[in-house]
């Protein structure tokens, strides 16, 4: 088969002028709709469209690694040196050819690429955000500073997670890349919202803060975790529940599967990864939910207690389908659209602890008014 120089800038500028040509949709569109606005308002709607379509684009890497087209087009940016697979079609039915099981076929390479059309115009419209905190309001150019730097360590993890041909590691950090890149989105949406920032936030027992800071950080590993099962298409290695392969403990290698640096499906000394590994991998994602899903729910009761609804009701909502979908990915042999919504609602979970931790500060018990003016949100 016919050797891929792996890193090939030849169609860099046309995918650059591609995405400068889309993204001109959404910015024309926020800019008409609510042209009769101040610039920070329509800003501010940039920032939240934005944040909307980062959303859908940790879904379409979802749906890309799902449907087993991450490989589609084995290099980098383009498709075996092409803007798009129609100049590619040749190479892409050589390589099908060659391999009838491989990774690449045409759909494949089509789904890889709209992918990276669609990550790249998210690149652009972080680049405007941040160009306008710059020059207009630079009283809140920290957060779109740091959207623009990381939107930039996204797009080289993409490039490894093709050039290192699917490293668990660099698609695990992929993957948790895109996560925090929606994180700091939204902490920019409502640093805009806010102003001043200080004098808007809603005051919250410490207690409370603190145990909605261990909700983040446990969530953010349990997706941590997720993210390796997937990367090491470990889901079917318990496909019953709450039984592992018929055991409440069975056989597993934590060694090997937690072996972090190591290429797919092999092991650190490049033998192949046995079954047990990918058992470890898949029990333990399995069994930290329990205290995430608990730790979650007690959130989401003292938020409803402090007057936060929207954040409870969520927590609640999003914390049933998690539980929902993560059985259904094990014992209904990981259907797409179960895998697609666990992923989104891990998301979504992830943003409302972040909106809740956003818009509160700590306050002594004793020092938190009766009433306070709830911000615009």
């Amino acid at each position: 088969m016919q050797e891929v120089e792996l890193f090939n800038l030849g169609p860099i500028f046309k995918l650059l002028l591609l995405a400068a040509v889309v993204a001109m949709g959404p910015l024309a569109w926020v800019w008409l709709r609510h042209r009769h606005q101040e610039a920070p308002q329509r800003v501010r709607q940039l920032t939240a469209l934005t944040l909307f379509l980062c959303f859908d684009l940790v879904l379409f890497g979802s749906f890309t690694r799902l449907s087993d087209s991450g490989l589609g087009c084995p290099d980098w940016p383009g498709c075996y040196g092409h803007a798009s697979p129609f100049g590619a079609g040749e190479a892409i039915e050589a390589a099908q050819t060659a391999m009838p099981t491989g990774p690449v076929t045409l759909s494949k390479a089509w789904i890889e690429m709209i992918h990276r059309y669609f990550a790249m115009t998210l690149g652009v419209l972080i680049l405007t955000l941040a160009v306008f905190s710059w020059k207009r309001d630079r009283s809140v150019w920290g957060w779109p500073t740091l959207s623009l730097i990381w939107v930039c360590v996204q797009g080289a993890f993409g490039a490894l997670t093709v050039t290192m041909k699917l490293f668990p590691a660099i698609v695990s950090l992929h993957l948790m890349g895109g996560m925090l890149l929606l994180v700091i989105l939204l902490m920019q949406l409502l640093r805009q919202c806010h102003a001043p920032w200080a004098q808007s936030r809603i005051p919250l027992p410490t207690s409370v803060r603190r145990w909605l800071m261990a909700a983040w950080a446990l969530l953010m590993l349990q997706i941590v975790l997720g993210a390796w099962v997937s990367s090491n298409y470990a889901v079917m290695a318990c496909n019953t529940y709450p039984l592992c392969q018929g055991a409440w403990w069975p056989e597993m290698n934590f060694d090997k599967g937690f072996d972090l640096w190591r290429a797919l499906g092999m092991d650190g000394d490049g033998q192949a990864l046995p079954f047990q590994a990918l058992t470890a991998i898949n029990f333990t994602h399995r069994w930290h939910a329990m205290p995430v899903a608990a730790l979650l729910l007690w959130s989401s009761f003292l938020l409803y207690r402090h007057g936060l609804t929207t954040q409870a009701r969520g927590l609640w909502l999003l914390v049933l389908l998690q539980i929902i979908t993560g059985i259904s990915n094990a014992v209904l042999g990981w259907p797409l659209l179960a895998a697609l919504l666990h992923t989104g609602s891990a998301a979504g979970l992830l943003l409302l602890i972040s909106w809740a931790l956003g818009i509160t500060e700590s306050r002594p018990s004793g020092h938190i008014p009766a009433t306070f003016s709830r911000p615009d949100l």
